[in-house]
């Protein structure tokens, strides 16, 4: 087997089975692995932009845990020094000539001092941890709940653009990267406080020994920045493995494609390379602990060669006379301490480096989300009945140049029944939402009561609008939830729940569930009850009823109903255009529109007649053909 593809070159081998393979999705690919890719000084620059992003949002989410994690640290960095300063005061009497029991009581005080300031580091450090476990979680929160909101308020041809939707998937990564930032931060803040409390000693106690300091700590430094390299160059390929792997597990085990799996005897194909990939795998790991062991030994014969030059510096400078034995131990004491804060600094600093540019997308897509806004205007929805008007209306969904609708006119006065007929993709459903204020007019003007949709308050013509459409959404909550989601402030008005179920027929449904009302309708979760197409779209009509709004939008509402209740549902809607309600009917099914006030054909994105019914029939056009076309099928020969 060759490797899977991480680019596009031609020489690299596909895989029998997915080809390219299965990966993730460049929103969550973006920024992987960029604190191994970077150059340290680039980094060294972007690094405090990058913590500033977090820091605000933690400022703004928990500022007391933040500034407990700040003074924490900033204690432990003046305990370290204290204890190192403090273990060289203790060295001093007891390296002096002969040990005697008047030296070691002269060692007491900077004894009790070096304990003291070893008890603050460590419940300075203690607070500090307790602090970002705190911290963290309240960060990812708030950002992920800003993303949420604002992505829910954008424009519906903002969530149609490619684009602002990997953005959008960059942003989620960034809200669970924001917590990984202010954790890493504060191991990045504790790692670098010791090593410039360290130097800081050192420095004091001789300008030679901060040399000797990074001398030693820098082979380990390197030892560390390859590891991390060689482990995000396998975890990138385990991760493709992994996703491939889970999807042949899921079609084993998935009941989606189980018919198929035993039909087609497709199962032993399935496990030949489900072994294959696992046997690439397990081999994936030997290397990576091969290498590892490789780098390990490296670092550890440079970090040892560094050692000895260190030792036999300290002992060149101990012959000379230039540096007491005290000062050599407490040398040796921060060496270790060093060493063992640098690694985490390394560690914390790829995090903070790689975690910060995801954070950076979701400020991005923050901004973004702001700027596609629903836009609304300042004038209230006139009340009662209104005319709904589109003149001259154009639009074409985001990034594509063909018109979804071109130049189109209609009219729809209150209390009247007005159809949308046509082929799939003639632009009936696009009309639909556009007259319902979901979208806005690339061009042309769409008005309710003579006021253009774009001054009116869109919140007040949404509210005015009940959508039952083609594609409805199918909540994993209870039934009741399902039928009452419309107007969840009314959902304990249970007269009102009577009358949408009725109406709706979705009471016979839910009379069948084991639950009533309260039957979760998931049948992924436990306890939950899978629905039927056509009992789903009692359900979704349900929900239109309990709206119980002035303008009503029918968009293929009985496309998995059988021609009975098609048919009781179509009485339904005839009677709520008698109740003064407008309804605005969408289907390529013409036996229901006869009744309708007014029918637009649509062809291509345009109006290519309008009229009654029998009026279309006489005129001979596209309707009259559509219609006796449709007729045909149900005349016994």
């Amino acid at each position: 087997m060759g490797r899977h593809r991480t680019g596009h070159a031609p020489d690299e081998v596909r895989d029998p089975l997915f080809g390219g393979g299965i990966r993730a999705s460049n929103g969550q690919l973006k920024h992987e692995g960029a604190g191994v890719r970077t150059g340290l000084l680039s980094m060294v620059r972007e690094l405090p932009g990058l913590i500033a992003v977090t820091v605000r949002l933690a400022r703004k989410a928990a500022p007391r845990q933040l500034l407990a994690v700040v003074v924490a640290e900033s204690v432990s960095a003046v305990a370290t020094v204290v204890t190192l300063l403090s273990t060289y005061r203790v060295l001093v009497p007891l390296m002096t000539g002969e040990p005697s029991a008047e030296r070691l009581r002269s060692a007491v005080p900077a004894l009790l001092v070096m304990a003291a300031a070893a008890a603050a580091g460590s419940l300075a450090r203690a607070a500090g941890r307790a602090a970002v476990s705190r911290l963290g979680p309240t960060v990812e929160r708030l950002a992920y709940t800003r993303l949420l909101a604002l992505a829910a308020d954008a424009e519906l041809s903002a969530l149609e653009s490619p684009d602002f939707h990997n953005l959008l998937e960059a942003a989620r990564q960034g809200t669970r990267a924001a917590r990984v930032v202010i954790t890493q931060a504060a191991q990045l803040l504790s790692g670098l406080s010791t090593l410039v409390a360290v130097g800081a000693v050192l420095g004091v106690l001789h300008p030679l020994l901060l040399p000797l300091l990074l001398a030693t700590v820098v082979p380990k430094g390197w030892s560390a920045v390859r590891s991390a390299r060689a482990r995000f160059a396998s975890a990138k390929r385990h991760m493709e493995l992994g996703r491939q792997l889970d999807v042949l597990s899921g079609l084993l085990t998935g009941r989606e494609v189980a018919t198929e799996v035993r039909a087609h005897g497709a199962g032993a194909f399935l496990l030949r390379h489900y072994d294959r990939l696992s046997a690439q795998a397990e081999a994936e790991q030997g290397r990576l602990g091969r290498e590892e062991a490789r780098l390990g030994l490296a670092g550890d014969a440079a970090s040892g060669a560094a050692a000895v030059l260190t030792y036999l510096t300290l002992g060149l400078l101990l012959v000379s006379g230039t540096i007491p034995l005290a000062v050599a131990g407490a040398v040796v004491i921060a060496i270790r301490t060093a060493k063992a804060s640098l690694l985490s600094l390394v560690m914390s600093t790829n995090q903070v480096y790689e975690q910060g540019l995801y954070v950076l997308e979701w400020e991005r897509a923050c901004e973004e989300a702001g700027r596609h806004r629903m836009s609304s205007g300042p004038v209230p929805l006139p009340a009662g009945p209104v005319e709904i008007r589109a003149d001259a209306l154009t639009f074409a969904y985001p990034g594509q140049s063909r018109l979804a609708l071109d130049r189109v006119d209609v009219l729809i006065r209150p209390g009247e029944i007005v159809a949308f007929v046509g082929a799939n993709g003639s632009g009936k459903s696009t009309m639909a939402k556009l007259l319902s204020g979901l979208y806005l007019p690339t061009a042309g003007q769409v008005s309710w009561g003579g006021v253009p949709i774009e001054r009116l308050r869109r919140r007040e013509v949404f509210d005015s609008v009940a959508l039952v459409a083609q594609d409805f959404a199918r909540w994993p909550a209870t039934a009741h939830v399902n039928v009452t989601l419309g107007r969840p402030e009314d959902a304990g008005d249970r007269e009102r729940l009577w009358r949408a179920s009725v109406a709706s027929g979705s009471d016979a449904v839910v009379a069948a569930l084991p639950d009533g009302w309260e039957t979760l309708l998931a049948r992924e979760f436990m306890g939950g009850t899978e629905l039927s197409g056509g009992q789903w779209q009692r359900i979704g009509l349900g929900r239109a009823w309990f709206r119980d709004a002035p303008v009503v939008v029918f968009d293929e509402p009985t496309s998995a109903l059988d021609p009975r209740a098609e048919i009781e549902i179509f009485e339904q809607v005839a009677g709520l255009a008698t109740a003064g309600r407008t309804v605005i009917l969408v289907t390529h099914r013409l036996a229901s529109v006869s009744r309708a006030d007014r029918i637009y054909v649509f062809d291509a994105g345009r109006v290519v007649e309008h009229g009654r019914h029998a009026e279309l029939m006489r005129a001979d056009g596209p309707y009259a053909s559509m219609y006796r076309l449709q007729a045909a099928q149900y005349t016994i020969v």
